[in-house]
């Protein structure tokens, strides 16, 4: 498992800031969970506008990745938690869909994957989270950090990195409803990332049909 973690962390890592969101989008949703588009579509999308990698994080649920698989798509999930008083979103990469212990903190019904309100009352513990995508092969991301409700996004981060938490969603538009609820700034994600050696991902969090 130790050896995929580091293959995933050192594919990510390959990737250049000018890449995304144009050749690389690691945050996408499908009709799987609460986006408009059919996941085989995504990757015929993918492939059409010359992506380089892909990864589609549908709710809390691999369901999709376990009826298609692709070069270009690297298998991913976006899981709803708290932490302590915060609310978060955690990004899984390069994961073992089928990691029976990974699975366990999986949506047991379809509106854990689609309801948001329905979704924030999930009670999933972060560190045993984490220790399961590790488990699984995959490394943890924390999603659009700027968003988050930590009133210091640094000391939240240091927490969750004895969590063992990998990466730090750095290359985020921060468009939607998203862009009115920051709470930190993007310049600041960066230098987080920067300060305690995270792995750097980004995506375009796209929930329509066309993802370009």
């Amino acid at each position: 498992m130790k050896e995929n973690i580091e293959k995933i962390k050192n594919e990510i890592n390959s990737f250049s800031e000018a890449e995304y969101p144009k050749f690389v989008n690691l945050h996408i949703h499908s009709k799987y969970s609460d986006g408009n588009a059919e996941f085989e579509d995504i990757i015929r999308q993918a492939r059409d506008f010359g992506f380089r990698k892909i990864s589609i994080c549908d709710h809390n649920t691999v369901e999709g990745h376990k009826n298609y698989h692709d070069q270009i798509l690297m298998t991913g999930v976006e899981f709803d938690c708290w932490c302590g008083y915060v609310f978060m979103h955690l990004l899984a990469y390069g994961i073992d869909v089928d990691n029976p212990v990974l699975n366990k903190f999986m949506a047991k019904t379809k509106r854990g994957t689609d309801t948001d309100i329905f979704r924030i009352f999930a009670r999933r513990n972060v560190r045993k989270l984490i220790e399961a995508i590790h488990q699984a092969g995959g490394i943890a991301v924390l999603a659009h950090p700027a968003c988050c409700w930590a009133l210091d996004l640094d000391k939240f981060v240091q927490k969750l990195i004895t969590m063992g938490l990998d990466g730090i969603e750095v290359y985020y538009p921060y468009q939607r409803h998203r862009k009115f609820f920051r709470f930190h700034t993007s310049e600041q994600v960066r230098e987080i990332a920067d300060r305690y050696n995270l792995v750097k991902t980004g995506g375009t969090d796209c929930h329509i049909r066309n993802i370009l």
